[in-house]
């Protein structure tokens, strides 16, 4: 693990030589990293189109609560659902995440 919790990569049978990865991450329960949500988890969703997802995740009633930022290794935002659930939907490149390298659990 590291500062930010466990990565683990993800291969798809039909792309054995394209890496993808996954994180677990835990958060310190004084964190206000969940609000607005009363929950104590917040679900992280990989998403090869975020814009179109995010655009129809908001016509089905969910709330965009910042906007998209982009990063080496991928595009972010969060969105509250009908429910009251966090949401990050993450648009990654996997492949600066390979080029960082570091440790994964396989």
């Amino acid at each position: 693990m590291d500062p930010y919790g466990a990565v683990f990569e993800l291969r798809d049978a039909n792309l054995p030589d394209e890496i993808n990865y996954l994180r677990w991450s835990v958060f310190d329960t004084a964190t206000t990293y969940l609000d607005p949500s009363k929950k104590e988890f917040m679900i992280n969703y990989r998403d090869q189109n975020l814009d179109g997802l995010l655009q129809k995740l908001k016509a089905n009633g969910a709330v965009q609560l910042d906007s998209i930022e982009s990063y080496d290794y991928g595009r972010f935002v969060h969105l509250l659902d009908p429910f009251g659930n966090k949401i990050e939907l993450w648009e990654p490149v996997d492949e600066a995440l390979t080029e960082l390298g570091g440790e994964t659990n396989k």
